[in-house]
């Protein structure tokens, strides 16, 4: 896929969501989000944790995101981005993403370069107090901006819990 496709996919897909759903009126506070789950579930599985903020809403549902994620191979991705969140009832929302980061693999999966994409999509059920429990699923890969793009798939659980890092 070359870089100009892939955005333009991107672009497009943000388009449908958008007019497809809104987010829920109101402010969502910040939120820390930690997940565990399955790094390269289509190669070669490996365990993968990651730590996320996640802003307040500065749109309607998008909101802004900082990461890590880390595998016990040693990848390491480090990233910013957003999130948008689609309120498909009052208990869940569904919780597209696209970030761009540093990637390093140490011993995990060689995706052909630091500069990675990751776009994924995440179900959550909102539970007491705005804290949410979930399930993403996510692709990385560098767009073919290097001569080698495999990409890589994680599948994680997450557990996300509002805080209230500006009052």
């Amino acid at each position: 896929m070359t870089t100009r496709t892939f955005l333009a996919a991107t672009a497009l897909c943000a388009t449908l969501l958008a007019t497809a759903a809104h987010a829920q009126p109101g402010i969502t506070p910040e939120h820390l989000s930690f997940g565990a789950g399955a790094f390269d579930v289509m190669d070669d599985v490996t365990a993968q944790f990651s730590a996320e903020y996640r802003g307040v809403y500065v749109w309607e549902g998008l909101r802004p995101v900082l990461g890590v994620s880390v595998d016990i191979d040693g990848g390491l991705y480090a990233y910013g981005g957003a999130n948008y969140d689609f309120y498909l009832s009052d208990s869940w929302v569904l919780v597209p993403n696209f970030v761009v980061g540093v990637y390093e693999d140490g011993s995990s999966a060689d995706l052909g370069g630091p500069l990675e994409f990751r776009s994924g999509l995440e179900l959550d059920y909102i539970l007491e107090n705005d804290a949410r429990l979930g399930v993403t699923f996510n692709h990385i890969s560098n767009a073919s901006i290097y001569d080698k793009n495999p990409g890589a798939e994680s599948l994680m659980l997450v557990y996300s819990h509002p805080i209230a890092l500006w009052n």
